[in-house]
């Protein structure tokens, strides 16, 4: 009844009803495969005060994942995050800056060894032991090897933080790489990726919130995602890949749909308004390793090799091999 009665009057002082955030962590154990009857549970978790520290890592990115949760609503992503986790680091939205902000990161880093959650948005760059990605004198890498090793586990937001991104594109001279990558047989401690560009929120919380919900990391595939939100291929869950009659399928001008894993159709972006196929753009690929390689140009005529991608053997080849969960 306590946090019932905490939940409540934050939600007042927000403007926010009980009926909106409840509206929110539906979605959420929707995208987490759930059932929307988990959606009370979900609050419960993220309103019982068993708020995980978080520290926020900015490396080789444009920010564009940090803008995609700050700029959803229905609850705000801020309000959200500030009262479900404890964000003690995120150079992003931090008011201070210098050497006492990164005191606190260093602080809070040993403070809270073994126990806090590591979000890195943006790719380590390591060519020339990691010279060509700075932040206050130290090389992103060395931060990364500091840090990350300390974590409950890490959790690589956005493609450059999973895979390595547009920073790791060909010839990628600063030699970028996500986290796994860059920090190799050095982390003993789980990543999960969300890749995407950038991805949806949903993914994110979701994320957390199994932790939360059942004290574990949800099962990922064999690129390190997890499977709630990544199981499927675009293509599969697209209400226009057979929709022949408005003729919306956009396979002949390009969209990767059939090679790319992602929950983009069901979840949506900006309070599951839209996303980038209704809006008539086709699906780039953002969520797989390597994708500003493999899947540009992002326009182009349809190519009959993607058709293999039909096959449901292929579905099953890719993740059959999934990762065991992590305690």
């Amino acid at each position: 009844m306590e946090s019932v009665k905490k939940l409540k009057n934050g939600l007042q002082q927000r403007d926010l009803s009980r009926r909106e955030f409840l509206k929110f962590c539906t979605v959420v154990a929707g995208a987490m495969g759930l059932g929307p009857a988990f959606g009370p549970k979900i609050v419960e978790a993220l309103t019982t005060g068993q708020r995980p520290p978080v520290l926020w890592l900015h490396f080789a990115e444009c920010t564009g994942c940090t803008e995609a949760v700050l700029r959803t609503t229905s609850p705000w992503f801020d309000d959200l995050l500030f009262n479900s986790i404890s964000l003690d680091y995120h150079e992003t939205l931090m008011a201070a800056a210098g050497a006492r902000v990164e005191n606190i990161l260093y602080h809070s880093a040993d403070t809270y060894k073994g126990e806090f959650f590591c979000v890195v948005e943006g790719a380590i760059p390591t060519a020339d032991g990691g010279i060509y990605g700075m932040v206050g004198g130290r090389t992103m890498l060395s931060m990364a090897q500091e840090i990350c090793p300390k974590a409950k586990a890490i959790i690589a937001i956005g493609n450059c933080g999973s895979y390595g991104g547009l920073p790791a594109a060909a010839p990628n001279p600063t030699g970028a790489k996500g986290v796994k990558g860059a920090l190799g047989s050095q982390l003993s401690v789980p990543v999960i990726n969300i890749p995407g560009c950038p991805p949806n929120p949903v993914n994110f919380v979701g994320t957390l919130a199994n932790y939360l919900l059942f004290n574990k990391l949800p099962s990922l595939d064999q690129f390190g995602r997890p499977l709630f939100a990544y199981g499927d291929r675009v293509h599969e869950k697209c209400p226009y890949s057979e929709d022949e009659g408005e003729d919306r399928c956009l396979e002949d001008y390009g969209c990767k749909g059939k090679r790319c894993y992602n929950n983009c159709p069901t979840v949506r972006f900006n309070d599951h308004t839209s996303w980038p196929v209704m809006a008539g753009h086709p699906c780039i690929g953002c969520s797989e390793p390597e994708f500003w390689d493999t899947m540009t140009p992002f326009y182009s005529e349809h190519d009959e090799d993607d058709d293999e991608y039909d096959d449901d053997e292929h579905n099953d080849d890719e993740h059959d091999g999934k990762e065991d969960d992590d305690d």
